[in-house]
């Protein structure tokens, strides 16, 4: 969440949930360090929840603005958005039923369904590459990002007391090469950047590597008739993986087992997804035009009711199951890991980041008991991971990305990061850009362009 003061106007680039401690969490996600009415407009680079996801409380605080962001995250945060209202609800209710039985009152949620919903009016969308006038003086310029479907480097050009400068905010940026997405585009005239260091001091496994280590564990879990649980974010992770499963499916490389898409918000993510090939690279964009559904197969089922999602406790034949949270904190995944973790002939497959203290995290430590739902359960199934279908560019696609923009750079801002890998980071931009004044800002840190 960055606030830009400009011609007296007030426009907040993100507005996402902080994630942490619970209390401190609560604090900073209740409480903004401005006057939530005071703010003339939004802009938003992309849906995922640590962007967007306080979007309905800045609403229901007095915000009544425009959202402004690409018709893709427009339509991804209205289903992210109503799904975060239902993980507030849960919330309060599992607080206010502990404070109980202290004799505490109750706690209210962070924001409501109906407040969700009045966020998403306030959206107005914009295609890629199409200026629009957001402010007095502000010109603001959607340019692809690669990250997940809709995603958005924000170019913001500014007039301001005779001034006229360039500042861009990279958004998250994607990896390029991407099964689904466009490759990040390179912007021209940069006079100020904020950049995300998400890995700004780390590498991934290469890309290119992910089919084959995915079909050589799939196959050695299928022939002991195991099955497969894939714990997987629903928004970019779900379909990228579908859609490699699809791709050796179609080569003969898997065989015609069921595959399970086992998360309403999944489905719905997905059904996203296919309304919006204005978002896909050319190879995919001619795949579903001229051969198939890049998400859909004969032998994939996509579940929505909980009915359906139950049966597959009783599946005894080999199957590939991909269900949500991918950090296993939450959603149906937590069921499949409690009725197949036991077994040593099923493989419980990774392909996202874990958070520090999550499920997902204590099962890849290697831990030989792990609690689920309060209860242990035997950790026997084969773990195993593959990074290179992150979304997040790593420290050399990072680099590649800020070596392809143009421009005198006065002053670089790094931000969306660890400690550790924006003060590294940081470090590598000194290098890169040596007339470039690089900041890694910390909270309510202000600075001037």
């Amino acid at each position: 969440m960055f606030l830009v003061e400009v011609n007296e106007q007030r426009i907040l680039l993100e507005c996402g949930l902080f994630q942490g401690k619970r209390d401190e969490s609560i604090e900073r996600n209740r409480t903004f360090p401005f006057q939530a009415a005071q703010i003339d407009a939004v802009v938003l680079s992309h849906a995922h929840i640590d962007h967007c996801g306080n979007l309905p409380n800045l609403c229901r605080q007095g915000f009544a603005g425009n959202i402004y962001s690409t018709f893709a995250t427009r339509d991804l945060a209205s289903i992210l958005l109503e799904d975060s209202a239902e993980i507030q609800r849960a919330d309060a209710e599992f607080v206010t039923h502990k404070r109980a039985k202290r004799n505490l009152p109750p706690v209210e949620p962070l924001y409501t369904a109906g407040d969700a919903e009045k966020a998403i009016r306030q959206f107005v969308a914009i295609n890629y590459d199409r200026p629009m006038l957001v402010a007095d003086g502000v010109t603001v310029t959607f340019r692809d990002a690669g990250h997940i479907l809709g995603s958005a480097q924000v170019v913001l050009d500014i007039r301001e007391s005779g001034r006229k400068y360039r500042y861009l905010f990279s958004g998250d940026i994607g990896r390029g090469d991407d099964d689904i997405l466009r490759d990040p585009q390179p912007v021209e005239n940069v006079d100020f950047l904020q950049i995300e260091s998400t890995y700004g001091d780390r590498e991934h496994s290469a890309k290119s590597s992910a089919p084959d280590e995915v079909g050589r564990l799939v196959q050695e879990t299928l022939n002991k008739s195991g099955k497969v649980i894939i714990p997987a974010f629903s928004v970019g992770r779900t379909q990228q993986i579908v859609y490699t499963l699809h791709q050796m499916t179609r080569d003969g490389k898997l065989p015609q087992i069921p595959i399970f898409v086992d998360s309403p918000l999944s489905v719905n993510a997905t059904e996203v997804y296919r309304l919006h090939p204005e978002c896909f690279n050319d190879e995919i964009y001619r795949f579903l035009r001229e051969t198939a559904n890049p998400f859909g197969m004969a032998n994939l089922t996509y579940i929505r009711e909980q009915a359906h999602s139950m049966k597959l406790n009783d599946l005894k034949e080999p199957a590939i199951i991909i269900s949500a949270s991918g950090m296993c904190e939450a959603g149906r995944v937590r069921h499949h890991l409690k009725n197949n973790i036991g077994s040593p002939d099923n493989l419980v497959l990774f392909i996202g980041y874990c958070a520090e203290h999550t499920l997902g995290a204590q099962i890849l430590s290697g831990r030989d008991t792990v609690n689920i739902f309060g209860e242990p359960y035997p950790v026997r199934a084969r773990i195993a991971s593959i990074d290179s279908f992150s979304g997040h560019a790593d420290k050399h696609e990072l680099k590649r990305y800020v070596s392809r923009l143009t421009g005198d750079i006065k002053k670089i801002f790094v931000v969306h990061g660890e400690a550790s890998q924006a003060f590294s980071f940081a470090e590598t931009l000194r290098t890169m850009k040596p007339k470039a004044e690089v900041v890694v800002p910390d909270y309510k840190h202000v600075a001037e362009c």
